[in-house]
């Protein structure tokens, strides 16, 4: 090999290195998606409760919907009947790195009684009833943990009686309930019900609260 060939090799090989470098540099730079978790709450009336969980900072989304149950996707009116075993429910994905189960879980215990069995105000039946769907072992730990701090801090005068029972399915509501508070904010049960519960949350958990 030449003189000239040497360094006309050693300049490819440079040059090589130096891309190699500049993609693995690029590749390290790129920023991380956050990893989401998801946690499946019931507690009454799945409208207010909607509105409420999407305020909240980390949230990304909230869809609300049936679980518990037994029947494969089941409608409004079936679930309303309370035969099927499903409760109006939540299902929320959510940043830990942001907010955490545990305060989710704080919302869940304070916004709604959860001293009263399959009833929430004047709503009544197993399909109001409140319930955490633990999806793993940690949200099942978060779960009892928070539950028996509620009550060594004597939150509410009652006993807490939410179920805290294993993830075993989800079906998405229809979809004229979502946003319907949004979309509703006029209609009786919006204006003298689910306002108050949501001025209540904000005042409450002003710390937790979207900017």
């Amino acid at each position: 090999m030449t003189t000239q060939q040497s360094r006309r090799a050693f300049f490819r090989f440079a040059a090589a290195a130096l891309l190699m470098t500049a993609g693995i540099a690029s590749t390290s730079a790129a920023p991380q998606k956050p990893k989401m978790e998801e946690a499946t709450l019931a507690a009454g009336c799945f409208w207010s409760m909607e509105e409420i969980f999407r305020q909240i900072k980390g949230v990304q989304r909230v869809d609300p919907g049936y679980a518990g149950g037994k029947m494969a996707n089941p409608k409004y009116d079936q679930v309303t009947t309370g035969t099927t075993g499903h409760a109006e429910t939540l299902n929320i994905v959510f940043d830990p790195s942001v907010v955490s189960y545990t305060d989710l879980l704080r919302v869940l215990l304070t916004v709604r009684n959860p001293t009263t069995i399959d009833k929430q105000g004047n709503d009544e039946g197993p399909h109001y009833r409140s319930v955490i769907f633990y999806r793993s072992e940690a949200q099942k730990k978060a779960a009892q943990s928070t539950i028996r701090k509620f009550t060594e801090d004597k939150v509410w005068d009652a006993p807490i009686v939410t179920r805290v029972e294993p993830y075993s399915n989800f079906y998405r509501a229809e979809k004229y309930h979502y946003d319907y508070y949004r979309l509703h904010p006029n209609e009786p049960y919006c204006k003298y019900v689910i306002a108050p519960e949501i001025e209540e949350f904000r005042t409450k958990f002003k710390p937790l609260l979207k900017k």
